[in-house]
């Protein structure tokens, strides 16, 4: 089996593209062309062509396409004859090149359908966001062949392939439809040791070589164990943009991002709401990273008027199996989600729905168990017709009245109803009713899976004791609380904040303003969530540095610092965000100000120092310790003591000194040709210190490559990340671009007095 990379010399539009491409992040954002779901971006309508020569030596053989993901409505054609529609938007589909003309050129059409919004609760982005694969295949067609353990000790593995197929791996060898192998002294993978063999298989012609990794997953109401250890899963949630770059998904962006969440603690991820694309789970599969992997955001019920719910009934069978048939083979994939937050559960039909879908993916792979992200206080309140995502609405499980009356404006009720409780939300599914609504589902899953319903955990051991859950949503405030439960009952095996990464659309929903307004569904031009512990660019803030606290992974205390550069001014607080606070002491022009100094650490005490001169001790709790003092430039100190009034740890952060300068740090010092590259472009002090006050328009170009984006973290702004200028934001920007074929990349960042310059060189 040949399989070809099939992203270049597309044209979308008839505009020249290379794949992935997002066309959506360039369409003009307003006030009136969408909602803040969607980040304020109209939709539309992209034609993507791609004309190529079809080789006389793949006659008699299977060609197909394989697109990663397409959003949305995709009609692919070849050469005028329309060959597949694909409804889904986040699964990744096979089409057959019937009609080729072999020798001759062939035009490939794919029509991507996003003109009708709102369609999303987020920032979807549109067109052909995924790569593309071409496949010339003898015998062996894709994702046919599966490999799972059959037992770590001794090792055993089974290979099953439609056809008799050789199977090799580490000098073993086997032959037939179902191998079994037994792989002396065999490193197993998990988290901390993601240890990958690679099968040799091979059938006529055709051979393919797949990654795997020997692992085995078990459960019990004495907690989740991985290769027989029990694991605590220190867990975030990600949508599937790539930040600055829109939807677009390439491999070096996806290996970065849980490059950084595992630097920061996290040793699980929720996609969350849909199939995560393949580069995040391969990413995952080598750096040693859990995967809780979803299908829909949606069932027969629809959360906006033009979602996946109008395609639900006809497409959710074999939308999970082709997630299913992806995964099975990526050990870092654990858990199967069957959607999020869905009422239908609590009516026969929604639960008969769910035991379907709770069997296909048992009967498609019976290694992984199965769960969703359940909101008891939804199921609850859609059982009284009171569906929260429908405004109120109430909708049958009709296809027809749901078309006549679809669900309106998304989030909104949710997040109405979500600000009022604010916390109190977590014991919403507390009582008895609840209890018994909510239980035949729960008790369907291998594993529950709690949005926002932590005062639950202790009644569990009691009311449920055969039950097994964790908290597929939670808020980042809560992770101490949390985090106590989870180490405290073995039932309860992990945590999921809401969100590890912040994303684009569902405008303002976790952001703290200074302007005022509602703490949620902001106003154009807002354009990001603002609810990421790690902001868009990669930075993490005060909430992620508390979380790695909580976890017991930080040794000396940390120092976060709400911004000071608002005097007098209260800000509007989100219920998705305890705290603004960034690990920066450099605020120039803030001399005098209040200032909120958030100090973490496991330890008793925490004694803080502003240039030397102690300002106080205070007692820890919750991991947390917070003092109000005046800014002073300078450097703020922060001591750790144990019980016994022992120094245990010590910290500081530091004001930049004059003058600043324009730094741009490229990630790498190297890049393959077309590789993509991340530089950091911050302002800094003659000492090394990012400002955080001195915010200016920066512009950025590019000599030897192509500059992709160009942006900051501002959550409210009507600046474009594709226009090669941006403002910094608390002091950083980022570029990305893609290496030429050869020599340097040299990226220059410039205002109207200073610029920077980085080379990256081409090998």
């Amino acid at each position: 089996m040949k399989k070809i990379a099939f992203n270049d010399a597309w044209t979308c539009n008839s505009e020249a593209v290379t794949l992935p491409h997002d066309a959506q992040i360039k369409e003009k954002r307003s006030g009136t062309t969408s909602s803040g779901g969607h980040g304020y971006f109209p939709g539309g309508k992209y034609t993507y062509e791609k004309t190529f020569e079809a080789s006389r030596e793949w006659a008699g053989k299977t060609v197909l396409v394989e697109f990663e993901g397409v959003y949305k409505n995709a009609t692919v054609s070849l050469n005028g004859q329309e060959l597949c529609f694909h409804a889904y938007g986040y699964t990744n589909f096979f089409v057959e090149l019937k009609g080729l003309e072999y020798g001759e050129e062939n035009v490939l059409t794919v029509v991507a359908d996003n003109s009708q919004l709102p369609n999303s609760r987020w920032y979807s982005g549109a067109g052909i966001y995924r790569p593309v694969w071409l496949y010339v295949c003898d015998r062996i067609l894709p994702e046919s062949v599966k490999i799972s353990t059959v037992c770590i000790d001794p090792a055993v593995i089974r290979i099953q392939s439609p056809i008799s197929v050789m199977a090799e791996v580490d000098g073993v060898s086997g032959e037939g439809t179902e191998i079994r192998l037994t792989i002396p002294n065999a490193k197993l993978w998990c988290a901390e040791e993601p240890y990958l063999y690679t099968a040799k298989i091979s059938a006529g012609e055709d051979t393919v070589e797949i990654p795997f990794g020997i692992r085995e997953i078990s459960w019990s109401q004495k907690g989740l164990f991985i290769n027989g250890k029990e694991t605590l899963l220190r867990g975030g949630c990600v949508h599937h943009d790539s930040g600055i770059l829109g939807a677009a998904t390439y491999d070096e962006s996806e290996y970065r991002r849980v490059r950084i969440l595992k630097e920061n603690g996290f040793n699980a991820i929720r996609s969350a709401h849909n199939p995560a694309s393949r580069a995040l789970i391969e990413a995952c599969d080598r750096l040693g990273m859990y995967v809780m992997d979803e299908t829909f955001d949606m069932w027969y019920n629809r959360k906006n008027p033009y979602d996946y719910g109008m395609d639900f009934e006809k497409n959710w069978e074999a939308d999970t199996a082709a997630m299913v048939n992806r995964d099975f083979n990526h050990p870092s994939v654990i858990l199967y989600s069957i959607g999020n937050e869905v009422g239908e559960p609590a009516e026969d039909k929604g639960l008969d729905y769910a035991r379907k879908m709770i069997d296909l993916c048992h009967e498609l792979d019976a290694t992984r168990p199965v769960t969703c992200g359940a909101n008891l206080m939804i199921m609850s309140r859609y059982a009284k017709g009171k569906g929260i995502y429908q405004d109120g609405e109430q909708k049958t499980g009709d296809t027809k009245s749901n078309e006549e009356k679809p669900g309106q404006n998304a989030s909104l009720m949710f997040n109405i109803v979500a600000s009022f409780m604010g916390s109190g939300m977590n014991k919403s599914g507390n009582s008895k009713q609840v209890d018994a609504l909510t239980s035949p589902f729960l008790d369907s899953l291998d594993i529950a899976g709690y949005n926002y319903a932590s005062g639950r955990y202790p009644l569990e051991e009691k009311a449920h004791p055969e039950r097994v859950i964790f908290g597929s949503e939670t808020f980042p405030q809560d992770i101490c609380k949390n985090w106590e439960m989870v180490t405290k009952y073995p039932y309860v095996v992990g945590d999921f904040m809401w969100t590890s990464w912040d994303y684009l659309g569902e405008a303002g929903l976790g952001a703290w303003s200074y302007t005022g307004g509602m703490p949620f569904n902001r106003p154009y031009p807002w354009v990001l969530a603002g609810t990421g512990v790690i902001d868009i660019l990669g930075n993490p803030d005060g909430s992620c540095k508390y979380a790695s606290t909580v976890w017991g992974l930080t040794e000396n205390p940390v120092i976060a610092v709400r911004p000071v550069n608002h005097p007098g001014v209260r800000p509007s607080k989100s219920v998705w965000r305890g705290t603004n606070a960034i690990p920066s002491w450099s605020w120039s022009k803030c001399k005098g100000n209040k200032a909120v100094v958030e100090v973490y650490s496991n330890q008793k005490k925490v004694e803080l120092f502003i240039n030397g001169i102690s300002v106080g001790k205070k007692r820890i709790k919750e991991c947390k310790a917070v003092f109000r003092v005046k800014y002073q430039p300078g450097t703020v100190t922060a001591v750790s003591y144990d019980a016994e009034g022992r120094k245990t740890g010590r910290s500081e952060l530091k004001s930049a000194h004059a003058p600043l300068q324009i730094m741009v740090r490229p990630e790498k010092e190297t890049a393959k040709p077309g590789e993509i590259v991340y530089v950091p472009v911050t302002l800094e002090g003659a000492n090394g210190i990012v400002e955080s006050n001195t915010d200016r328009k920066l512009k950025v170009t590019v000599e030897g490559g192509e500059l992709l984006a160009f942006g900051s973290a501002n959550p409210c702004t009507e600046e474009e990340y594709h226009a090669g200028s941006f403002t910094t934001y608390y002091g950083r920007a980022l570029a990305i671009v893609r290496a030429g074929n050869e020599g340097v990349v040299t990226l220059t960042a410039a205002d109207n007095n200073k610029k920077g310059t980085a080379e990256i060189r081409i090998v």
